[in-house]
């Protein structure tokens, strides 16, 4: 997990950047399309009830067509950004989805938690260290996610699991500081992550998660579903016998 500060300058920065571009657009007498467009991702984007709290890039990271097991700890990716001046805490859990038979695909996860990262009052954060934020103490990482199914070369490389050494997940509350945000993603020492689903999770299928914050903001029920592969699979070659192109 990653957490910032203020992010003023960087919103200055950004600002005096866009403007530029603006202004260099203006004198050609045009401005590209692609200047107007939004990057794009696979993930779930929303805010809560009140706008103190923005939800980004929310998905489960995929990591091949053979999903994962009822066993796995599924590793799920989100941005987390407190809008306001005073701290908030952000606790993740799992329910049915209302409706459910007539939402096939989404399922609920037995738990969400955090796991791997050191105690947050360990060590002070300096100005050479990335700040962890408050949170319950957490004990060394000891699984990471199961690695990619070899038959699947769409999938990302995960970085290879650490030494069990017995470490248990501690609970989804994440405290985000004034106008700071906290993001879990693929790599990051501490992770998100789902346990106890029902059977395998498959690509198109999607976790119900509901975010539930510490200023009176209604709860945000969201699904995150598998992510997409970052690149297509490989073509495979044609086998013997079979028609090529210009025969």
């Amino acid at each position: 997990m990653r957490f910032t500060g203020h992010r003023a300058a960087a919103l200055v920065a950004g600002t005096a950047a866009v403007t530029a571009l603006a202004l260099t657009g203006c004198s050609a007498g045009q401005v590209a399309e692609t200047a107007l467009k939004k990057p794009s991702n696979s993930g779930v984007n929303a805010n809560n009830s009140n706008n103190s709290v923005v939800v980004r890039n929310l998905q489960v990271l995929y990591n091949g067509v053979e999903g994962y097991d009822a066993s796995a700890r599924v590793p799920i990716e989100v941005g987390l950004f407190n809008q306001t001046t005073e701290p908030v805490v952000v606790t993740i859990g799992s329910r049915p989805l209302t409706g459910a038979p007539a939402n096939q695909g989404v399922v609920a996860a037995g738990q969400i938690g955090l796991l791997g990262g050191g105690s947050a009052s360990a060590t002070p954060p300096s100005p050479a260290m990335e700040p962890s934020g408050s949170r319950p103490p957490a004990t060394p990482d000891t699984e990471t996610p199961e690695n990619v199914p070899s038959g699947d070369p769409s999938a990302p490389a995960l970085p290879p699991p650490p030494p069990d050494n017995g470490a248990q997940l501690q609970p989804a509350r994440i405290t985000i500081e004034p106008m700071g945000s906290a993001s879990f993603l693929p790599g990051d020492q501490q992770q998100l992550v789902a346990t106890g689903i029902p059977g395998r999770l498959l690509p198109g299928q999607s976790i119900n998660l509901v975010f539930d914050f510490s200023n009176g903001a209604e709860p945000l029920e969201l699904q995150a579903s598998v992510g997409v592969p970052q690149s297509p699979a490989p073509r495979g070659s044609a086998a013997p016998g079979e028609n090529h192109e210009g025969e």
